[in-house]
This record gives C-alpha cells, structure tokens and sequence, in this order.
C-alpha cells in the first residue's frame, strides 16, 4: 500500500524543442530540452463556437494562440531562443480544416465535437438488407479489416466532416483544396507543406493500416466515403522532418531560419510517446475525458467493447486506445456547476490548486465513499459499452454524507469506470496490464492516483510532471525525428516521482464496489434510454 517515490537522474542536453500542444480549450507552447524537461511554458485560451450539432473554432485563432503563447517564453531572452533546435506539434485530433491552394482557411474548422455528419455518415455506411448496429456488415468487415475501425455513427469524426461537407456544403467542398486535421493546419502554418501524420489521418478511415510502416490510402474506402481522392493530403511518418521554419514564421518568433519542424502527433499518440513507449507498457490518461492506451505490434480490434489498435507516432506500432467519455470533467461539472458560479473560480482545469483542495478534502473520507456510488457518465459512455444515452449519478445517497463523500465518490466514480474498461483492455493486450503510468491533470492528484491503485488493483506510476505530457511526447517525436533520440532511449528518460500500490486489505471493498457499479448500469440503461431518446424518437 501507498506510494514509493523516486526519480530518474536527468541527463544534459543544451539543446531545446517548442513544443505546441493545441487543444479544445487553447494552445500551450513549452520549452522542453530533449531529455524531457520542461523549461517554460504559456497558454493562449481559444474560443468554441457551438449552437445545436454545431462545434466550430477559428483556424486564425490557433495560429494567434500559438504566435502569443510561443512568443510569451521566448521574448527577452536570446539566449533560450539560440537553443531551439526544432518546433514539433500534438494538437487535438478529429478536428477538420478546409484549406484553397493558397493555404487559406476557407471557413471554420469542424472540432471533434461538431456532430452535424451524422446524417451523411449514416447514409455511406448502410447496407440495403442486414444491419450491424447500424452499419452494412461488408462494408464494416471492409473498414475494420483494412484501417481496424470504423467511421463513427455519431458523425464527429474526420470522415463525418467530409461527408458533411460534400453533402450539406457543396460550395466550400469545391473550393476545398486539400482537408487538413488541426495538426495538419499547423504544419501548413509552419512550413508551407500540405500533408497529414499517419495518425493524424486515421479517423479519416480512408487508409490501409494494415502495414504499420506504411499507411496508405485505400481507392476503394475513398469511394466509400464519396470524396475526391485528390482533395487529401500527402501521408508521412510523425517523425519526419518537414522542413525549416518558413522565414516569416522564423522571424516572428525570433527563431534561428534553420529551425526545423518535425511532423509531430494528435494527441493522444504524443501523450503515449511521452508516457509509455514499449511494447504493452499502459498508461492513463485523466483528463477532461480519460483513456487507456499502449503501443503494440499488431493492428486489432474489439468491436464488442469499442477497442481498437490503431497506427501511432511510432514506426512499426500501433496505439491499442480505450476511450472514457468523462473524467476530470466530472470534477470540473461539480466545480463550476454546482459549487461555485463560474465566474467566481478560475476554469483553468490544470491548475493544480484544484487538485491539491480535493487531496486534502478527499483523503478524510474512508475508502469507499461510505457506500456512494457515482457513475461518471455525463456524456454517456463509450468503453466498454457505447451508449451515449447513459447519465451520470449518485446513488445510495443519505442525511449522514457530506460534500467531503461526495467529493471521495466521484473520484472513485472514475476509477470504477476505468477499472471496467481495463478488463477488456487487458484481453486485447493479451495479458494482465502491470504497472500503469498515470497522465494528465487528474495525474497530479496523489489521492487519486491512490484510488486508482486500490479499485484497479494494478500499480500506479505517477511521472513528474504529468500535466505537461503532451510536450513531453512532442519533445521525443522531434527528437527522433532529428537523430538525437531513439524511441528505445525513451523508458531511460520518463521521472517517475511515484508508484501507487493497491492496498489489498481494500481488495473485497472495492470487488463490492465494482460489482455495485456494473448493476447500476445493467438495471438503470432501460431508463436512461427512455429519458434520452434522440430528438423525434418515440418510445
């Protein structure tokens, strides 16, 4: 039980990547030398325009969050900027940019909350007689044999986009040069290049992944989709050096004209980069939604359980991802929703006061919550079973508990959910998942990574430094990409500052406590679903 801390000894390199990390809520740039620490950092807050299915943001405002947040750490200080070597980027995935020939955004980018494809998706993936829960069953063995998924029914996904745009927006499809991803965009920016990652194009589900080294598109899943082939952009390795800086960018940053930019990640295959590189190594994610991810070395899919192994940052293996719809912002709906106005409390989810607040509150309360139980299900849930129409709640709620309880039942809520979907997770990967390297925000929080050792029973890693991840795993992607790192070098290079062990004195609790949870979910989806039917649905 409890944590044993340590920390690896840091080796010296001068040298120093900008690493951009774009995100829903805005861009943060840091300074990260190429052993993985972080020097500096800034962030620049960046609008969502939503009305209904819509969910937009401004490519122009990436681009000024990125041009304020880099210029933030390096203005002032020559002697920083003479030692960035390289800019990489991760940034949000499943976002879609339409770009002219001239690079100019025509429009805005559709983010990957945007669900106005839904209608589009369903009419491509069909079948004329039998359906698989909503799909036609060749042309989802097509999908899952050649890319290892799907296109989403939920339309929120790049392919959901484009068939969007084809359908409901002629006009701008048309003068579409080539769809970019948000990481794409910036690249673009960055160099001139138009092209897109072999991650970055996945959930476009037009590629043959099949051959982790080298993702191609496919003709046949282009004409799936209804597109013109010419409209996508080049595929290369995240690993790749684009090019130099183009001078005006340069100039802008005040960087040296030679910096090069390396072709970087989405997200959540730079957050395994900089987490968990080896094979079957796992590692969560807590964020404002969480995963399980782990790279290996075979494409596969778990259909049932809405798993899937997909192509990664790394040459030759892919990214093994179980998602969780909510998790931080579980915390954040109770902050800001129920707590306090939200104008009256910072909504900077990172900052770490948040977390040391709930160390404090939640470590009064015993384990177990004194027998709350929350599901975590505010949008629904996607792993293991897909069912947006899932909710959250507390249950078995009485006079004698306390905000304090509630605080300890929604952490435990998180780790509830993640232990379920470890246990397919855990199939997928073909062995028990050992020791998981904790990420993220929700990673800072002792307690929590606490919680998550006891409900799971598998040992937690917390890293230094876990919210910077991203610019971490951006850092060793350049790194690579340049000839001064290796992805074998990596797991030499990660600071664990603790492990977490399950205390197994808690083991028949929290066992309780999980079966409690999966009924809450087999008796209650019977009316969830007659509360949340869609729009126009009858029961």
């Amino acid at each position: 039980m409890g944590a044993t801390r340590n920390s690896t000894p840091a080796h010296t390199d001068e040298r120093l990547v900008l690493a951009v990390d774009l995100g829903t809520s805005g861009c943060k740039c840091a300074l990260v030398s190429l052993d993985g620490v972080v020097r500096a950092w800034a962030f620049r807050a960046v609008p969502l325009h939503v009305q209904g299915a819509l969910a937009e943001q401004e490519p122009q405002d990436w681009w000024a969050a990125l041009l304020g947040s880099a210029g933030e750490i390096l203005a002032g200080d020559a002697g920083l900027r003479r030692r960035v070597v390289a800019v990489c980027c991760s940034a949000q995935t499943e976002g879609t940019v339409c770009v002219d020939r001239s690079g100019q955004a025509i429009g805005r980018a559709l983010t990957w909350l945007d669900a106005r494809g839904a209608a589009a998706m369903a009419r491509r993936v069909r079948g004329r007689g039998l359906s698989i829960e909503g799909y036609g069953p060749l042309k989802l063995w097509r999908w899952l044999r050649l890319t290892g998924g799907a296109p989403s029914l939920s339309g929120r996904d790049s392919a959901g986009h484009m068939a969007y745009l084809r359908d409901e927006e002629p006009e701008r499809y048309q003068r579409t040069h080539k769809f970019l991803n948000v990481l794409d965009y910036l690249n673009l920016r960055l160099t001139g290049r138009f092209c897109a990652t072999q991650d970055s194009t996945v959930t476009s589900w037009v590629t043959n992944n099949r051959d982790p080294y080298r993702i191609r598109y496919d003709a046949g899943l282009i004409r799936l989709l209804g597109i013109d082939a010419e409209k996508l952009p080049e595929i290369v390795h995240s690993t790749e050096v684009l090019g130099p800086l183009l001078p005006d960018v340069a100039q802008a940053l005040g960087l040296r004209h030679n910096t090069v930019v390396v072709a970087g990640a989405v997200d959540n295959s730079a957050v395994a980069v900089g987490a968990a590189v080896d094979d079957f190594d796992t590692h969560l994610y807590l964020g404002t939604s969480s995963w399980l991810g782990a790279h290996v070395p075979f494409m596969k899919t778990d259909v049932r359980h809405k798993i899937a192994a997909i192509p990664s940052a790394v040459d030759g293996r892919y990214l093994a991802m179980a998602l969780q719809s909510t998790a931080g912002a579980n915390l954040s709906f109770l902050r800001d929703r129920i707590l306090y106005h939200p104008d009256e409390l910072a909504s900077d989810e990172e900052h770490p006061a948040v977390y040391e607040v709930l160390n404090r509150i939640a470590a009064r309360v015993p384990p177990g919550a004194r027998g709350l139980i929350y599901t975590p299900w505010l949008l629904g849930e996607r792993t293991p079973v897909d069912d947006p129409r899932l909710r959250a709640g507390l249950l078995n709620m009485s006079l004698e508990h306390t905000r304090e309880d509630i605080f300890r039942a929604f952490l435990e809520g998180v780790a509830l959910n993640t232990r379920w979907m470890l246990e397919p997770f855990a199939r997928l990967l073909g062995r028990n998942a050992g020791t998981i390297t904790a990420v993220g925000g929700g990673a800072q929080s002792d307690v929590w990574c606490q919680i998550m050792a006891d409900v799971t029973g598998q040992p937690i890693r917390q890293i230094e430094n876990p919210i910077q991840t991203n610019a971490i795993g951006a850092t060793y992607i350049a790194g690579v990409g340049m000839g001064a790192l290796s992805f074998a070098d990596l797991s030499h290079l990660r600071r664990t500052r603790a492990v977490y062990e399950p205390d197994r004195a808690l083991r028949r609790l929290h066992d309780d406590q999980f079966e409690t949870f999966k009924e809450v979910r087999t008796r209650l989806a019977p009316l969830y679903h007659r509360l949340n039917q869609p729009q126009g649905a009858t029961a």
